[in-house]
């Protein structure tokens, strides 16, 4: 029998070719005084798909993205994807050390690349041998005219005529590689397939109320779990992307009231940024849902967005599950609290997307459900759709990460009584500084690079701004003279500016019985008086 009268791929392609069915003269993409209509994101992607083909690219390729929130990274998630290719969208913070390491793991075989990040891509050009093609957008740098390569309207120019999309062989086919932040050394590839970037961006749909009306603007990296699958649920019900540069709040209050935005995403220093800058006097942000992740929000920035008039959506997951998996969903009951109940009410992660059934559980160390009282600890682990298909060329790391058949977090929380879960602390040393996932080993190597340097702890420690931020307790060598701007200016140099550690003290370490160097009498010495509510890396 026939079985594809009643099933077919799930396929995130198919939001495209539907909204350009179902709404076609709709504005798909805003950016600056550009609007693309839903027809021409469709021709577009189409066209760049055929450029991609005549270059060679084909199924199992990859191209990556060294690009800001612009439209051709948001094209980028539909192009690649329809010949049966996979998006590598690079976190454009990263050192160029790091930015070579992922291209040449993950075997990308095209760069599109923003013109702000020439020096970056001139610096990798001998170091990513398996590049055979580089692509320049050009917005507002200038174009580098010695780097070879096509701009990106041209390439698109010249695609062949015609249709170019190859529907995918399998729904667990990957269509995505996001590479996590290194938290446990390099940086690790994560696999996404179809079928789950399908049902995720759905859940994104029905958990935070997306519809054809919607109005998204664009203050989450889509290089950031492409974007918590939001460049794929959009799209999926009709709705308008607002693209968006650089994030800084007068810039981003000017987009909300001029397109009257319904929905956005963000780290809690992003709201923080928003609600302190002197362009927040007198804003109303009535009709606008915020989801924030990153970092588990203070209260006092959701009781402050939400005076605003805005509504605060908590939302926690990793890399590995997509993006966001389990969110804080609002019950009945508080509609009759204050301002003040309700924020603090929105402190747990809370329970899974409806996408994922009941595929979160809070496990000990033998898989068993631990009680739930509230008090009673275990690690975070996740099954479900929404779960990646495994690491990249990393068959170890995949079965470690999956044993007993779930996916292990590394995050240590507890179940509460209502079913929700709330993180306590992480069996690893992450720093989460703005949303941004810093692997304290990958710091300390760095650093111990230093000829002035005899040992070295690198701790999370409490930060105003971006909730935590990196510390180094250093010991110098005998007759080392070494300055705190010194360390820090000697990481800037090897690695992305947001991991280099502004904080420095020096000094001897302590230690157990064997020498080990006790990271948590560190942390709890910074963190005294300090409310430290910890959670595990988000996506």
């Amino acid at each position: 029998m026939d079985n594809s009268v009643f099933r077919q791929n799930l396929d995130p392609f198919t939001f495209l070719e539907r909204s350009a069915f179902v709404y076609p003269d709709k504005p798909a993409v805003v950016y600056k005084e550009r609007v693309y209509t839903y027809r021409e994101l469709r021709e577009r992607v189409n066209r760049f798909a055929g450029a991609l083909r005549a270059a060679g690219v084909g199924p199992g390729d990859r191209v990556a993205f060294i690009v800001p929130n612009l439209p051709p990274l948001l094209e980028g998630h539909y192009a690649p994807m329809s010949i049966g290719a996979a998006l590598v969208a690079v976190n454009t913070r990263l050192s160029a050390r790091e930015i070579a390491y992922i291209l040449n793991h993950s075997k990308a075989k095209v760069v599109v690349f923003d013109s702000e990040f020439a020096p970056v891509v001139r610096e990798i050009r001998g170091e990513a041998p398996g590049v055979e093609l580089f692509v320049q957008v050009v917005d507002e740098a200038p174009k580098a005219g010695d780097v070879p390569g096509p701009e990106y309207e041209e390439f698109l120019a010249s695609a062949p005529e015609g249709e170019h999309r190859v529907p995918i062989a399998s729904e667990m086919d990957v269509i995505a590689v996001n590479y996590t932040s290194g938290t446990t050394g390099t940086p690790k590839g994560v696999q996404y397939h179809a079928r789950g970037a399908y049902l995720n961006a759905l859940g994104e749909v029905i958990e935070t109320g997306l519809n054809w009306r919607s109005v998204y603007l664009w203050t989450l990296p889509m290089f950031h779990c492409n974007g918590w699958c939001n460049t794929w649920a959009v799209t999926a019900v009709g709705g308008t992307h607002v693209c968006l540069r650089r994030v800084e709040p007068a810039e981003v209050y000017a987009l909300i009231e001029r397109h009257r935005v319904t929905n956005m995403c963000g780290a809690p220093t992003v709201l923080t940024a928003m609600y302190a800058s002197p362009a927040a006097e007198g804003r109303d942000l009535s009709g606008l849902t915020i989801a924030t992740g990153g970092a588990p929000p203070a209260p006092q920035v959701v009781r402050t967005m939400e005076a605003m008039g805005a509504s605060v959506i908590h939302l926690y997951g990793l890399t590995e599950t997509y993006g966001p998996i389990t969110l804080c969903v609002p019950q009945p009951s508080w509609d009759a609290m204050s301002a003040e109940e309700r924020a603090f009410a929105k402190a747990p992660q809370g329970v899974p997307y409806v996408h994922a059934g009941a595929g979160v559980r809070v496990v000990d160390e033998r898989m068993r459900d631990v009680p739930r009282d509230g008090e009673t600890m275990g690690e975070v682990v996740m099954r479900s759709n929404g779960v990646m298909s495994g690491y990249l060329d990393d068959p170890e790391a995949t079965a470690a990460a999956f044993a007993g058949g779930w996916f292990h977090s590394g995050d240590l929380g507890v179940w509460r009584p209502d079913g929700q879960i709330e993180l306590k602390d992480r069996a690893k040393d992450v720093i989460i500084s703005g949303g941004e996932n810093i692997s304290s080993q990958e710091v300390e190597k760095v650093i111990m690079e230093h000829p002035g340097v005899l040992e070295v702890s690198v701790v999370a420690v409490p930060d105003d701004r971006w909730g935590e931020t990196p510390k180094a307790f250093v010991t110098p060598r005998d007759g080392a003279a070494l300055t705190a701007e010194e360390v820090t200016a000697f990481c800037r140099e090897r690695l992305a500016h947001f991991k280099a550690p502004r904080l420095v003290e020096f000094g001897s370490l302590p230690k157990t019985a064997t020498g080990k160097i006790q990271k948590y009498v560190l942390r709890e010495r910074e963190w005294a008086g300090r409310e430290s509510r910890i959670q595990g890396s988000q996506g």
